[in-house]
């Protein structure tokens, strides 16, 4: 019988996405920045994941998935759920998964997947607001928030639900729906809903509530709560989220959101999800085998590195975050974001600008309704191209405050950043 094994890839370059973006040209033979715009492009705008890669590769054939060219054939599968399309060995190991972790309660809840937490975002919306009412219900999240949020709110322009910005100052009558992301993206900070009404809704995002980026200080219980696969384990490619739901008729509408969208979710992505969360949950206990130790002790070293290069000078600064007591490693622990919430000190109007002229490629603050002061750079990349951040990161604190300090002041061209 015909088989097919997955494998692990290779390491992709660390500038793939390069050609998406709109580059500043080529320094001139004179220019006196050229050493450092002469590198590579350092994509840290997405989150992409492959720092973890080091870790899964060491696991070797123990994740490895094996599927026969006559298995997953049928749409359907057999666990009786109200998601009709979840794999029962899934559904298992997900609430295995958070047993073992203590990040959420999952017993007499429902468990849906959704091909990434995206779609399980929109089935939500969607559960929360329809059959309609005569205007479209609010959806707002207290800034900063998460950059796609808004667009992708709007993209369908639904006439169940719109984006009406931030949740701070958000003051408008009836119905709405607020999002929480916990830890927050892109600062990292921990915290609850804003508004606080009774004709609210919640939509938690718990993205990053996992012991590698945050303490685990309690089991999350919410209405709605979205995990992703993508960030727990780093495995992005395999698209696969999950939500635990306590309603049944939320959690029947977000079903058949997914189901008139996309009818179901891949049964071999699903499969290999089972097979690594599965493996995940056996070795949490084990030295030098479990990957949350192995990933919290990747995310501390880096943010070690950059806080250490953004000491050396007043140029930039970084938010601070407190111990907190995690239950999970049984310490007292610190936060260490999947993303670094980069703020500059001095009059450079726009950083993502700024960075962008010597080849950094973060995300705006304005993305996020916040200040273009700050700018959002990932910290899960590949150890290369962390390293290389960091080096050009400490190379241009170096060459402003050198300039500075002669008396040398930025022409008008860097100080409005080309808009």
């Amino acid at each position: 019988m015909a088989t097919m094994t997955v494998k692990m890839s290779r390491e992709e370059p660390a500038v793939s996405y390069a050609s998406r973006y709109s580059l500043p040209a080529e320094p001139k033979e004179n220019d006196t920045k050229s050493n450092l715009c002469s590198g590579p492009v350092i994509l840290l705008s997405h989150g992409d994941p492959t720092g973890f890669k080091p870790f899964w590769r060491s696991v070797g054939d123990k994740c490895k998935v094996t599927i026969d060219s006559c298995d997953f054939m049928s749409y359907l599968t057999d666990t009786g759920t109200v998601c009709w399309f979840l794999e029962k060995e899934l559904e298992e190991a997900i609430r295995q998964l958070h047993r073992t972790v203590g990040n959420a309660v999952t017993d007499d809840r429902h468990i849906l997947v959704g091909t990434g937490s995206t779609q399980l975002y929109h089935a939500a919306l969607y559960a929360l607001t329809s059959p309609g009412g005569p205007e479209p219900v609010n959806v707002v999240s207290a800034v900063p928030y998460y950059s796609s949020y808004p667009e992708e709110t709007n993209f369908l322009c639904s006439a169940l639900y719109k984006w009406a910005g931030d949740a701070y100052t958000f003051d408008k009558e009836g119905p709405y729906i607020e999002l929480v992301t916990m830890p927050n993206n892109p600062d990292g900070q921990v915290r609850g809903p804003t508004v606080n009404r009774n004709d609210g809704k919640l939509i938690h995002d718990l993205a990053y509530y996992w012991p590698q980026y945050t303490p685990i200080t309690a089991q999350a219980d919410y209405d709605i709560m979205l995990f992703t696969f993508s960030k727990s384990m780093g495995h992005a490619g395999s698209r696969i989220g999950w939500a635990v739901v306590k309603d049944k008729d939320v959690a029947i509408k977000m079903t058949k959101y997914i189901e008139l969208n996309s009818i179901g979710v891949s049964r071999e992505s699903q499969h290999r999800a089972a097979k690594i969360l599965g493996a995940v949950s056996d070795s949490s206990q084990c030295i030098g085998a479990n990957f949350f130790e192995y990933g919290k002790s990747l995310m501390a070293e880096r943010w070690t590195k950059i806080r250490e290069v953004i000491s050396r000078s007043r140029l930039f600064s970084l938010p601070k975050y407190m111990e907190e007591y995690c239950q999970f490693s049984g310490e007292d622990t610190e936060p260490h974001p999947a993303f670094a919430w980069l703020k500059c000190n001095n009059d450079i109007e726009d950083l993502e600008i700024f960075l962008r002229r010597y080849k950094i490629m973060g995300r705006g603050g304005s993305l996020f309704g916040s200040d273009p002061k700050h700018v959002r750079v990932s910290m899960l990349g590949d150890e290369e191209t962390f390293n290389l951040f960091l080096e050009r990161l400490s190379s241009i604190q170096d060459t402003i405050t050198n300039s500075n300090g002669n008396g040398i002041k930025f022409d008008e061209l860097e100080r409005k950043q080309i808009r």
